[in-house]
Formats: structure tokens, sequence, C-alpha cells
């Protein structure tokens, strides 16, 4: 029974699953490549050279269009019936939208046209489109609308940055009156006039950021009573009466005017802000700033305080944060400070949670830390500290993140983290720490994350730095990016004490090899970096990959492999992610091996970076060019080709127009398509997928399994049934089309 089962089950594969990636259920162009994303039919043509989107050879149930990257300049009217909810058609060269491009996309919700070169946009173009919620047309030179923009009464979320908008008209959004976030970031508006805003009753977020704004009326954001959160950053707004335009914002709560040209602030200037969780007013040239007169009492429920880079001259007085009794996190990172001033200033602070000091000019520390006895983040790197400074820290026993990164430290006293036994995450990145002092990190037993990046360190951890003979069962995570390690070559590269880390980042490194028993001491990694290192393709280079049996993702991108085979993952049975972006692959049946063995031993193509749209790639505002794999063609084969590349095998999905070869580069997904490598015939993944539901060695087999096994004979038999229908009712078409002739 169980061997029919099996059977079964691999005839069921057979019928639902694809050698290459692709589904022969859905439509899919010739130039694209189609898969399910969850549930959902997805047909990414990003990136594929078209001219035209693909209109005749597009699947009714196409659930996201991706046409990105390409060079298309018009669209026509789509094809009535389809059910398309999102098109991403980003970095085209596009003109116009036109009224008849999105005609009869009833399901469309998200529309993605930034990057192109588009000066028009019909107001009428998604009048078809009843349930639109998201339009993106950021980067585009749109530079004019007379009248209103578009009409919706749906849209909620609208990106127009970087359209060269100069002037936005009165009446620009009265059709589209159910927006909650606007971008109109990066448009050279340089003035907000009154009336703008005005029938946007319920945005919730504005974002103004860069619009070189230099003037805003006093009563332009009168009727947003219901922003929570508005951004203003990177202008020039010197001269604004602020506590006339944030006069009416009641439930504000977060507000952006960083590096906005603002050299000084009215007493008044929040007083209306009483909701005012989130204030940033950094990169501003706020030199005489009175800290204690500006947040006066109306900041009450302010949370987080952001002064950075404001170069303030004059001492912070001790007054300064009296009013913000519920400050939990401050940065005044950047501005020239000095430690008897700071110990005052944030004597009445004792609740602080977060408190980021770099780049303070800081050559000692305030001696008062023990006043913060919830201090749990504290951040001193980029100061000139070098070595005189530890001691002081001594009292912060609860702190559990510490950045004492690129602070001029050649050496750290043994006992500078005894009593941190809270600690969770270090850095110490950028000081130039050619050796660890014994018993460095002995005590910090809680500790999760250690960052040693750029640190000129030659060996990867010394065991010293550890206690003996203590596993430290917390540490998971250790960052060695940037260091010119010299790899041993034999032995592990790693101390006993560190068998618990499962994240391990080796980037960088300069390194060439790896021995077969490298980790060793650390066989429980689940995400290895080795990005940007020398690994070279060859007998065994990648052989320390035997003793990972527990790892789940691997970054090799960026290395010098040029080939790469299934066989070399073997005793990596969890691994779900597989970076190999960037290395200089050669075009041949190993790349093919790669994506049979994702697809039908893994049972996810996702797994391959690269290979497919990921998540990211299919989100609002997500990335516009995805990175693909390539290989490419040598001399040799280049050489030995013809111009027309056509071939097709039995279990790809063949060509239905003739190719020609252009350029060596291929990504992936088109190579496999046209190399003529037969498919790797191995075990299917849904037998895989139901090996733990047969005890091989007793016979048993559970219910689950018999449910399965009688469903995939059901679906075999009906399959076969259905052929032998079809064949029979196209022998009878023939005959009578015969019989016809004859008559």
């Amino acid at each position: 029974m169980a061997a029919v089962t099996v059977f079964s089950l691999c005839l069921l594969a057979s019928v639902v699953y694809g050698f290459n990636g692709d589904s022969f259920e859905l439509e899919c162009p010739d130039e694209c490549d189609c898969h399910y994303f969850r549930i959902n039919w997805v047909t990414d043509c990003s990136e594929s050279n078209l001219t035209e989107v693909p209109y005749d050879e597009l699947s009714m149930s196409v659930y996201i269009l991706d046409l990105n990257g390409n060079n298309i300049t018009t669209l026509q009217t789509f094809p009535p019936d389809i059910k398309m909810r999102r098109l991403q058609i980003a970095n085209n060269r596009l003109t116009r939208v036109e009224k008849n491009s999105f005609k009869g996309l009833e399901y469309l919700i998200d529309v993605d046209l930034s990057g192109n070169n588009i000066t028009y946009v019909d107001p009428e173009a998604f009048l078809d489109s009843r349930g639109l919620l998201n339009v993106e047309l950021q980067d585009n030179p749109i530079t004019t609308v007379d009248g209103p923009f578009l009409i919706s009464s749906t849209l909620q979320y609208l990106d127009i940055s970087s359209c060269n908008l100069s002037v936005i008209n009165t009446q620009f959004f009265d059709n589209i009156t159910s927006l909650t976030t606007v971008d109109l970031s990066s448009n050279p508006l340089r003035k907000l006039d009154v009336g703008v805003f005005d029938v946007l009753t319920s945005l919730d977020n504005l974002n103004l950021n860069d619009c070189q704004l230099t003037t805003i009326s006093d009563g332009a954001f009168s009727s947003l009573t219901n922003l929570k959160r508005l951004e203003l950053a990177d202008n020039f707004l010197t001269n604004t009466n602020w506590s006339e335009v944030l006069g009416n914002l009641i439930r504000l709560e977060y507000l952006n005017l960083r590096k906005s040209g603002i050299t000084s602030l009215t007493e008044d200037t929040f007083s209306n802000c009483t909701n005012l969780v989130t204030l940033i007013l950094a990169d501003n040239e706020l030199r005489d700033l009175e800290v204690a007169a500006i947040l006066g009492n109306s900041v009450t429920h302010l949370e987080l305080l952001d002064l950075s880079n404001c170069h303030i001259k004059g001492p912070i007085s001790g007054e300064a944060f009296a009013n913000a009794t519920k400050l939990r996190v401050l940065y005044l990172s950047g501005n020239p400070l000095f430690a008897p001033d700071l110990q005052e200033a944030l004597e009445p602070l004792p609740k602080l949670e977060r408190l980021f000091l770099s780049n303070c000019g800081l050559h000692n520390l305030p001696d008062n830390f023990n006043v913060f006895e919830n201090l749990l983040e504290l951040d001193i790197s980029h100061n000139p500290l070098v070595n005189v400074f530890t001691k002081l820290l001594a009292p912060l026993e609860k702190l559990e993140y510490l950045n004492m990164g690129y602070s001029n430290l050649s050496y750290i006293g043994p006992d500078s983290f005894a009593k941190m036994t809270s600690m969770k995450r270090l850095i110490l990145s950028g000081n130039d720490l050619l050796s660890l002092e014994a018993g460095l990190f002995g005590n910090l037993t809680q500790l999760t994350t250690l960052e040693l990046e750029f640190c000129g360190l030659k060996r990867p951890l010394n065991a010293n730095a550890f206690f003996k003979n203590l596993t430290y069962m917390d540490l998971r995570e250790i960052r060695l990016s940037g260091n010119p390690l010299v790899i041993p070559e034999s032995g592990p590269l790693f101390p006993r004490q560190l068998s618990q880390v499962t994240i391990l980042d080796l980037s960088n490194c300069n390194i060439l090899s790896l021995n077969r028993d490298a980790f060793k001491n650390t066989e429980n990694i689940t995400d290895l970096n080795l990005a940007g290192n020398h690994i070279k393709s060859g007998d065994n280079s990648l052989s320390f990959l035997e003793r990972l049996r527990h790892i789940e993702k691997i970054n090799l991108s960026n290395n010098n492999l040029t080939t790469i085979e299934p066989e070399v993952f073997i005793n990596n049975p969890k691994l779900r992610s597989l970076n190999l972006l960037g290395n200089p692959f050669l075009c041949n049946c190993k790349i093919a091996e790669m994506w049979d063995w994702a697809n039908m031993i893994k049972g996810d193509l996702d797994m391959l970076v690269g290979a497919k749209s990921a998540e990211k790639d299919i989100v609002v505002k997500g990335n516009k060019k995805k990175k693909n794999l390539y290989c490419h063609y040598n001399e040799t084969q280049l050489r030995n080709l013809t111009l027309t590349i056509n071939k097709s095998v039995p279990g790809r999905r063949p060509f239905v127009k003739p190719r020609e070869l252009t350029y060596a580069y291929r990504t992936w997904a088109k190579y496999v398509r046209e190399s003529g490598c037969e498919p790797v015939v191995k075990i299917l993944r849904p037998v895989a997928l139901v090996a733990d539901l047969f005890d091989v060695n007793s016979g048993h087999i559970s219910t689950a399994a018999l449910v399965l096994a009688v469903l995939a004979l059901i679906l075999g038999m009906s399959t076969l049934v259905m052929t032998i229908r079809l064949f029979r009712k196209k022998a009878h078409i023939m005959v009578d089309t015969e019989q016809r002739k004859l008559r």
C-alpha cells in the first residue's frame, strides 16, 4: 500500500508541478516568469526588454503583473474580464496616462507608474477601478496640473513625490477626498498657500520633505485637524510663523522638522500640539536654543526628542528637560558637549531609557550614570574617548544595548563590563582592538549579539575573552565583517564557548577558503554570511557546509563562484534561503540543476534569492528594480551557438516565438528555459513533504497518508479519464470534418 501511495503522489506531483518554476495551469507570456505568490498568480515580466505589454498572452486570472524595468512607451486597453489587482510598470518609457489605459480594470487595487516620463495623467484614468487604494507616480516629470488631479472616491494612498510640481492648485485634491496619506516630497513647491489641503479632512499622514519650501501660509494646514504625522524636513523655513502653521494640528503626534533651515523658535511654537509624542529638530542651526523655554508645558506627552546636530553652543541648562517628564528617548548626538554640563542637564531624567551621545566630542563621560536606573540603551560611539572612561559605565547594571564603536579605543580593561550582566547587544566595531583581554566578555552571560566589525582582528575570536568552562547559551549573533581574518588550514574557527551561535557574519573578511572543520564548534549556525569574500568553485571548496545541518540561510553573494551544484547542500536539509547573486557563474546545465533542485526538491523557488519576485518587490513603494541571478556564456559557447535560440525539452515551458541570442549574460530563469538541459527528475517534493507520515521501518501508514493516497489516486484516475475523453472527442470531430468534406 505504501508503494502505491508513493506512486500516486508522484503522479500527482508530475501533474501539478512544473520543472522550471512555471505552472502550465495559467497563461504566461514568453518573456515572463510566472508563479504563485501565496495563492495569487504573479506574472513577472520585469527587466525583459519589452517594448509593449503582452496583452494577448496574459492570463485573465493574473493577480499581480510586474512590468518594471522595460521599454514600454504606451498603454493600450487591457483584455476584458482580467482580474488584475496590482499593476507594476515602474521605470519604463511611458509619457502619458490616457483615459482608456485602465478601462475595465474593475479589480485594480494598486498601480505603480513611478520612474517613467509621464507628463500627463487623465483625471478619469482610474474611473473603472472602484476599489482603487494606492497610486504611485513618483519620479515622473508631470510638472503642471490644471484643475483636479484624479477622480477616485476610494483612493487612500497617493505618492507624487519627485514629479517636478511647482504648484499645487486649490482644486488638485477635489475628487480624491478619501486620501489618508499623501507624499509630495522632493517637488520644487517653494510655497504653500491657503486652501490647497482644505478638502483632505481625513488626511492622517502628509510628507512635504525636500520641497524647497521657504513660505508656508499661516492657514495652510488649518483644515487638517485629523493629521497625526507631518514631515517638513529638508526645507528652508527660516521665517515661518510656527505657532500659526501648527496651531490647528491638535491631534499631531509626529513632527519632523529635520534640516529645515530653522535658526530660532518662539516659546509658543508647540503650544497647541499637546499630543505630540515625537519631535525631530535635528540638523538645524539652533545655536542659541533654550530647550526649557521651547518645550514649555505643551510637551507633557513627549516621549522622543531629537536634537542631533543642532550645534547648540551654550551649555544645556539643568532645567532643559524639566517639563518633559515622560521623555524616554533623547538624541543629542552631533552637538559639542562637555561632561559637567551634560551631567546637570540629564539629572531630571531618571526615567530615560535610550540616550544617544554619538559624535559629541566627548573626551570624558558624566560621572552620574548611577541616576539612570532605567537606562536600557546608550550610544557613545564616535567620540575621542580613548581608554579612560570605561569605569564610569559600571553603574549601568540594567543596560541592554551599548554602542562604543569608533571611539579610538585600543584597549578595554578586563573588568569594563563585569557588572553589566543584563547586556544583550554590545558594539565595539571600528576600534583598533588587535587583541581582546582575558575574561573581557566573561560576565556577559545574557549577551545575545556581539559586533566587532572593522577592528583589525586577525583571529576570529579568542577563547580567553570568555570564561573557559562556560557555554554562553544566549549568545546567538556574532558580527566580524571587515576584519582581515587569517583562516587556519585545519580545525575550528571558534571556541566551544560559542557553540550556541546561530547568526554569524564573516562578510568582507578576505576569506579565500574555509576548511572542512571550520565550524566544528559552532554547528548550530542557522544564518551564515560569507558575502564579499574570494571563495572559488573547486573540489571541496564548500565542504565546510557538511557540518551545518541546522543552516537555514546562506549568503555567498559576490564571491568568485563559477559553478555550483545541488549535491553541495545535501547535508543542509533545513536550508530555505541561498544568496548567490554577483558571482561570475558560467551558463551550463549545473544552473538548470540548481533551479530544478530549488523548485522540485526544496519545493520553493523563492529560496534562490533573485530567482523570482520576492515580497519586497510587490508591495506599495517596494523596490522598483529587483536583483536577478545571472550567468554568462563563455567564448567557446558563443562561437558554437547559432543565432536563433529556441531549444525546448519536455518538462520546460516551450517558446511560442523564435528567439535570438543578443547578449552573453542571461538571467537564470531565461537560461533554464532556452538551455536545452533536461530536467533533473529526482525525488519530487510532495513525496518529501509526506515522508514523515510513513514509518518505513515498521511499515505503519498514518490515516493522513491514506487520505492523501486516496485523493492522489482519484485525481490521477480522473486525469486519465479526462484525457481519454478528450482524445475521443477530438477523434469524433476529425471524423465529422472528413464526412462533411466528402459530402
